[in-house]
């Protein structure tokens, strides 16, 4: 099963404030972890919500509003995708993130037999040869 950590912004983040040196090893050290343990699909850092846009449809139609959003709490700084057995261990994983401050969130990420009967024959072979040719692309 793949989970997404989420890391939530705060005014720190917000305000573009780098981590240390410190954090960084501490950090890259969490994240060999994750890759040692054979369960890191992706994970990265994200720049402040003020260097960011938001696209938001309404009546089919998409309008643009630049950053920055209010609400630190409410933004993303950063994830991990990570593949495990249950929602404890992604928990587990996520009360090792080698943090002082902060929150991270755990969500499941939707697999294709997830969505039932609605994720017919033909939208599973059509997701499987995206997810192939994504996969060719990275290598």
């Amino acid at each position: 099963m793949r989970f997404m950590l989420i890391v939530k912004a705060n005014e720190e983040t917000e305000a573009g404030v780098m981590p240390t040196e410190q954090e960084l090893a501490e950090m890259g050290r969490f994240n060999e972890e994750l890759v040692n343990a054979g369960i890191m699909l992706a994970g990265d850092g994200l720049q402040p919500s003020s260097a960011g846009a938001r696209v938001t449809f309404s009546g089919g139609r998409p309008s643009v509003t630049d950053g920055p959003f209010t609400e630190a709490k409410e933004l993303i700084a950063g994830y991990w995708v990570i593949d495990v057995k249950s929602r404890d261990e992604a928990i587990e994983w996520a009360r090792r993130v080698p943090f002082q401050e902060g929150e991270i969130e755990v969500r499941k990420v939707f697999e294709t037999e997830d969505f039932g009967e609605a994720a017919t024959p033909e939208i599973r072979e059509h997701e499987q040869r995206l997810r192939e040719r994504i996969a060719e692309q990275r290598d």
